[in-house]
């Protein structure tokens, strides 16, 4: 059975969601398993040291640059309609909202991603903080912070097309971006030999970058088979939880498309990861200080996620792969805010000195 068949026995929006089920159950067995963080490495970076959790994150970038690039190179894939390069962009909000990600991240311990992945491990912590996070998604999207968000991303936009594209900018090419890549997968793997990485959690934290690209593949594939228009996207996680969130409430406004697919397919994959290796475990908040930390990061991460178009994964790495300029500046902003961060909050709070009664800083969520 072809792909233009499942499309018209099943609808081009149900064929989308299945997609997004798939793509984010790997994703989330992946992420699992390999335990990746964007929060964890950077503080991994931050406090002096390139081990285990730099690079898994370098792994899993490196390795949805490759793929992504290949499958371009190929003529498998064109990324030119993508929203983060064909659309108008804000560098502002780019940077401020990779600012504001970066920091809430911090605070709940965890990005989007890692939340979503924990929330199926039985972490209700990260569960409550993804909510609140989706609500706020929601409400910059197309509720009560609208105005204020739209206000800050029209301070300095840029054009889409040539504008957003990095590599147009710097006047390289596809294959350019493949070497750079390469060059990034080969770093990646010598610090996991040095730090003693085992060789199951590089290569599912390759899986997570390979999911990246396939979800380019796969939205761009269906796109072409469709008999009207479907966005050509990827991995990413503050709007589709957000509009998930909406689903749930009020089928009747929402559509079938990947992004609803994708929420619950990380949820279910990363559930299936931690029942077959026994990480099943009930977790709550510690006390009502941390409960008031978690809230405020996870404002802070559905805002700034919006702000920036992207969270740590859909711009960070889905953006990334695709030379999105907007994406790169956002994961530039949310390096810098993560590191200013963790030094003025953990390194200086009880939690950080592990003083009786506080929440220990590098708990389960990160």
């Amino acid at each position: 059975m072809d792909l233009i068949t499942i499309i018209e026995q099943v609808g081009e929006g149900p064929t989308l969601a299945l997609a997004g089920v798939a793509v984010g159950a790997a994703f989330g067995f992946a992420a699992q398993r390999s335990r990746f963080c964007l929060r964890a490495a950077s503080i991994e970076f931050f406090h002096g040291e390139v081990g285990q959790k730099v690079a898994i994150w370098l792994m899993a970038f490196a390795t949805a640059v490759v793929w992504t690039q290949a499958f371009i190179l190929m003529g498998l894939l064109d990324v030119s309609e993508a929203r983060q390069l064909a659309q108008r962009g804000s560098l502002s909000g780019a940077i401020l909202g990779g600012l504001m990600f970066g920091a809430g991240m911090i605070m709940t311990r965890g990005c989007a991603s890692r939340l979503l992945v924990l929330s199926a491990t039985g972490n209700l912590r990260a569960l409550v903080t993804g909510l609140v996070m989706a609500v706020t998604a929601q409400s910059a999207y197309r509720g009560a912070l609208t105005p204020l968000r739209e206000t800050i991303t029209g301070w300095w936009t840029i054009d889409g097309a040539g504008a957003r594209d990095l590599l147009v900018v710097l006047g390289l090419g596809h294959e350019h971006a493949l070497a750079f890549g390469v060059v990034w997968c080969a770093a990646a793997y010598f610090y996991a030999v040095k730090s003693r990485l085992p060789a199951s959690s590089w290569f599912t934290a390759s899986g997570v970058g390979g999911m990246v690209a396939v979800g380019w593949l796969v939205t761009y594939t269906i796109s072409q088979a469709s008999f009207s228009p479907a966005r050509v996207t990827s991995i990413t996680f503050t709007g589709p939880s957000a509009d998930t969130l909406m689903f749930v409430l009020d089928q009747s406004r929402m559509v079938w498309n990947f992004d609803i697919g994708l929420v619950p397919g990380v949820f279910l994959g990363s559930l299936v990861g931690a029942l077959l290796y026994k990480e099943f475990v009930l977790q709550g908040f510690k006390d009502g200080q941390s409960m008031r930390r978690y809230i405020v990061g996870a404002v802070l991460m559905g805002f700034g996620g919006m702000l920036a178009g992207g969270c740590a994964v859909g711009a960070g790495v889905s953006g990334g792969a695709i030379f999105a300029l907007t994406a790169w500046v956002t994961l530039a902003c949310i390096w810098l805010a993560a590191g200013i961060t963790d030094f003025l909050i953990d390194r200086e709070t009880p939690a950080a000195a592990g003083a009786p009664g506080a929440e220990p800083a590098s708990g389960r969520a990160g």
